[in-house]
Parts: C-alpha cells; structure tokens; sequence
C-alpha cells in the first residue's frame, strides 16, 4: 500500500525529468531555519531548458505604425513638390520673355485635361467617404458589386495620378527649356497613351473590375439601347460638366496625331488644331446628345412627360456650343450684329432653364416642399 502511495506521488512530484535530463533546483530559502518546503520553493531546470533559456530568443519583425508611414509618405511628397515646382520655375525663367506665356499655355493645355480629372476624382473619393460616415448604401445606389473601390482606394488612385501628371509636366518644362525639343514632345504623348492603356488593361490587375464597370457604362451612354441605369444618366450628367476638359483634350490629341507638340504651329489660331477646327463643337455636343438620347429612352420605357422637357433642357445646350463655334468662320461684322445676338438669346435660355429644372427638378427644392421642411 506505501509503495502505490509513493509511485503516486512520485509521479506528481515536481522533480520528475526528462529522462536522460540532469535536474537542477534552485531552493529559495530553503537553507534559512523555519522555512518549510513551501516557503522555500524549488524550481526545477532540465538541461535542454536551460540550454534553450541561455539561447537568444528568437526576434519577430517589428512593423512601423501607420501614424509612421504617414508622415514619412507626407515628407515625400513634399519633397516631391518642391523639386517638381523647383525645376518648373528654373526652367521657365530659362525662356525668352515674348514666348513664355506662350509656351506656358501649350503646356497648360496638354496636362489642364489629365489635372481636372485628377481633381474630379478626388472629389469623388471625398463624396463616397460623406457617403459612408452618414451610412447611405451607395454601393446599391449606383448598382456596384461587393469588389467596388472605397474611399480609400479612390484616394490612393488620384494620389498617384497627383504624382504622376505634374511629374510628366515638368519633365516637358525641363527638356524644352534645355533644348531637347523631340523628347519634351513625347512626355504628353507618353502620359496620354499611358492613361489609355491603364483604362483598358485587359489583365486582372488595377482593379480590373471597377475599370471594367466603367468602359462598360460609357458603353452603355454611347449606344442608350437598353433601359437607363442610375449609373448611366449619372455619369452621362458628369461628362456634360466636363466641356472644358473635352476642349482641351480634343486639341492636345489633334496636335499630338498632327506632330504640333512643342513646336511653332501651335501658335497658328487658324492651323488645323486652332480654334477654327469643326471637331470642338462636335466633341463639346456630344455628352449632350448623349443625355437627350436617354430621356427619349427614359420616355419610351416610362412614358412619363417630365422625361421630354428633361430632354428640351439639353436640347437647349446645342444652339449655344454650335454658335459660339460660328465666330471663327464669319467675318467680325457679320458675328457682332447677327451670330452674336443669337448665341447670348440661346444662352440665356439655356442658362434659365437649366437653373429652373435644377432646383425644382433635379434638387426637387419647389416652395412646397421647402414650407414642408
């Protein structure tokens, strides 16, 4: 009966080893008088433990916090902006004085496209933040799917276009100004292609998905076949603000398929490219034809009327885009006492009515529904 006792408690002992193992204890107080085996505690040590507590202990990577990464990235881009401004500045004062105007507009009107749109989708990446800080599921709204872009991924995108256009800038500014003339013509050549590629990329890669959903709702704006879509009307709106990106982009691709870039044709207002070339109009028109196309579609799926005088709205732009274009193809007299009367008639029209379908339509804001809130 002892001998079951003692292999019991034998094997709850705490000088049990690994067999093979040499124990070491280390009794705290065990010498001192009084002290039971409790008051001094034997802590047992195996070899191989001490062996592995002697070891250096093995070291995990240490990650930098966010708050780090985002000022290092802040210094950066400061760095960034101050050379990029450092070497534009350098390089236009390197110019004659009766052609850096000059020269400064031809190169405002290549990247001036590329920077508005850079703002615009800044823009957009603040609104779907408000979006989210106020809970609205535009995800529904705007029929994304579950892989759409947030807020954050809109930011890191027009971070990288900030980078990348005003880099391109200045590199023109530089090789121009230092007499590189061929390579300060394709540094717009180059940014533009580059953009195009990205937007049709047919690898999975910069986020093919949501650049897909966009190629196909223009699609869809272009050829209005099917029933109108809150995206499409949406972003149909949007191009139709976007008359001043279209002008200039249809004049800096002319140049650069006609091999004016950065050379002395861009001066000619008359050359192929100037203001007297047909394609503005027809380039500025074309956002607007596309919404008056949806109405009418929007009207044959619902036949409701408030859709047609939505459509007489855009109709209302046409007179004004194709008038204004007509005072580089009359004589001065004939534009001052007859075109010009009619373009500010049509573009008072326009303007009223527009203002008028905005606020009661579009913002749904009639004085009834204001004494309603």
């Amino acid at each position: 009966m002892f001998e079951n006792q003692t292999a019991i408690a034998s094997s709850h002992s705490p000088h049990l080893r690994k067999p093979g193992s040499k124990s070491v204890s280390s009794d705290l107080g065990a010498g001192e008088p009084g002290n039971s085996v409790q008051e001094g505690y034997v802590f047992p040590l195996t070899v191989g433990e001490m062996k592995a507590s002697n070891s250096p202990m093995h070291t995990t990577a240490i990650m930098p916090s966010p708050i780090f990464l985002w000022r290092f990235k802040v210094i950066w881009f400061l760095i960034w902006a101050f050379t990029c401004c450092k070497i534009g500045w350098d390089s236009v004062m390197r110019m004659s004085a009766d052609l850096r105007d000059l020269f400064l507009y031809e190169a405002f009107l290549y990247y001036n496209p590329l920077l508005l749109v850079t703002m615009m989708v800044w823009l957009w990446g603040v609104c779907l933040w408000v979006f989210s800080q106020s809970t609205i599921n535009y995800a529904k709204i705007f029929d994304l799917d579950s892989n759409h872009l947030t807020h954050r991924e809109i930011w890191k995108c027009s971070i990288w276009m900030t980078v990348i256009v005003p880099t391109s800038m200045t590199a023109y500014l530089y090789l121009y100004s230092h007499g590189e003339v061929a390579l300060a013509a394709s540094q717009p050549v180059i940014l533009y292609v580059a953009v195009a590629l990205v937007l049709i990329f047919p690898f999975d890669i910069f986020y093919f998905s949501s650049r897909y959903f966009l190629l196909r709702t223009l699609w869809r704006i272009a050829l209005p076949l099917q029933p109108i879509s809150f995206p499409d009307f949406f972003l149909a709106d949007i191009l139709t603000s976007m008359a001043k990106v279209f002008s200039d982009l249809e004049r800096s691709v002319c140049r650069m398929v006609h091999r004016q870039v950065a050379t002395i044709a861009w001066f000619e207002a008359d050359s192929v490219c100037g203001s007297h070339s047909v394609a503005i109009p027809l380039v500025l028109v074309i956002p607007y034809i596309w919404r008056l196309l949806q109405c009418l579609r929007q009207y044959k799926d619902t036949k409701e009327k408030p859709t047609l005088f939505n459509a007489l709205k855009y109709s209302t732009a046409v007179p004004v885009i194709f008038l204004s274009a007509l005072k580089y193809h009359v004589s001065p007299d004939r534009w001052t006492y007859v075109y010009r009367r009619l373009w500010l008639f049509s573009s008072v029209v326009n303007s009223l009515y527009s203002f008028y379908w905005d606020i009661t339509r579009d913002w749904d804001l009639r004085c009834d529904n204001i004494f309603l809130i």
